[in-house]
């Protein structure tokens, strides 16, 4: 029976730019990554001189990780809370007025487990207009959050899912419609 070696593992992530990837490491520890500088219009400066593209009225509350800012998509008005950990090693695009609430994962990259050297994958994640991610939830890549959609607290999200629809738990159950007064 075959096993998994770790020793034949091939970092897939880009080796290009690495004065690029240093600088960004460097800030986002400095700037992003602890909780003395709460200065949004500072953070936004720095992820669109990076490559992010970045809509007005953006918050970005601190201790946040973005692993690379020139693969963030964010749309007008979005709030990303403390602790909320952008891990997109593929494209992460974020529509207008979404709140990632505090500690939420978009995770983009996982491994084939079926492959003796574990390969990395990198499948983008997309969040639509309106939606809303609760405190501690995980999203995988590969999903697509449609419009308005709300998860709660601590789900995760290994699907798609439709708009307008509350979701929750693990495994995710849609619980009920999400009706905007």
């Amino acid at each position: 029976m075959k096993q998994v070696d770790l020793s034949q593992y091939k970092h897939s992530e880009s080796r290009d730019n690495f004065f690029k990837k240093a600088l960004w490491y460097a800030l986002r520890l400095l700037v992003f990554e602890h909780g003395f500088l709460p200065f949004y219009k500072l953070k936004v400066l720095i992820l669109r001189l990076f490559g992010a593209k970045i809509g007005k009225g953006v918050v970005i509350k601190p201790c946040v990780r973005i692993k690379y800012p020139w693969l963030l998509v964010l749309g007008d008005f979005v709030w990303i809370g403390e602790g909320v950990w952008i891990d997109n090693l593929a494209l992460c695009t974020i529509g207008s007025h979404v709140c990632i609430s505090q500690d939420a994962l978009l995770l983009c990259g996982n491994h084939n487990y079926k492959k003796t050297d574990f390969p990395l994958i990198a499948i983008p994640i997309t969040l639509e207009n309106g939606v809303w991610i609760g405190a501690r939830v995980v999203v995988t890549g590969g999903v697509l959050v449609e419009s308005h959609a709300v998860v709660c607290v601590g789900s995760v999200v290994s699907k798609n899912l439709s708009a307008y629809k509350i979701y929750a738990g693990n495994p995710l159950q849609e619980i009920r419609d999400r009706e905007i007064c």
